[in-house]
């Protein structure tokens, strides 16, 4: 088969494809004019790559269980690296859930600013100009307070 209808077949792109020879994932045959044809089981092949790149799992890891499943025979390593994935993926749920929080925290403090959080707020928010502060090496109380206030309200 080639490489077109193999793609059709299993529902991915001709590029997926290649990707998946270049990893060591499938393999095919050239033609004399240098087209690649698939055996009739790529599509099953395809399918269950396709199924590993669902669960989350990089192209090297699956590169590692492709040989079980074509032995039918899991090792234990496989199943060692099955759970190894696994962790790696809910350390990397519990990562985002973290970083949502944090965001729904700062969605509701700008929803809902204080003095606290924002200094814009606080009493007296600005103080007048004065062209000295300006000249200062170190920023004066105003430029202080205008880089906190603009940082927060940005």
């Amino acid at each position: 088969m080639r490489i077109g209808e193999i793609a059709h077949l299993a529902g991915v792109s001709t590029r997926a494809l290649r990707y998946y020879e270049e990893q060591g994932l499938l393999t095919s045959e050239r033609t004399p004019s240098g087209q690649r044809t698939y055996p009739e089981s790529a599509v099953e092949r395809v399918r269950l790559i396709q199924q590993f790149f669902t669960a989350g799992l990089p192209s090297r890891t699956i590169l590692q269980l492709l040989p079980c499943v074509d032995t039918g025979h899991a090792s234990p390593k496989a199943f060692e690296l099955l759970a190894s994935e696994r962790n790696r993926i809910t350390a990397a749920m519990a990562d985002l859930a973290a970083a949502r929080d944090a965001l729904d925290r700062m969605i509701d403090i700008a929803n809902h600013p204080t003095p606290e959080h924002c200094p814009a707020l606080r009493e007296p928010a600005w103080a007048p100009y004065n062209p000295a502060d300006a000249t200062r090496t170190a920023p004066g109380p105003t430029a202080a307070r205008f880089a906190s206030a603009t940082l927060i309200t940005m």
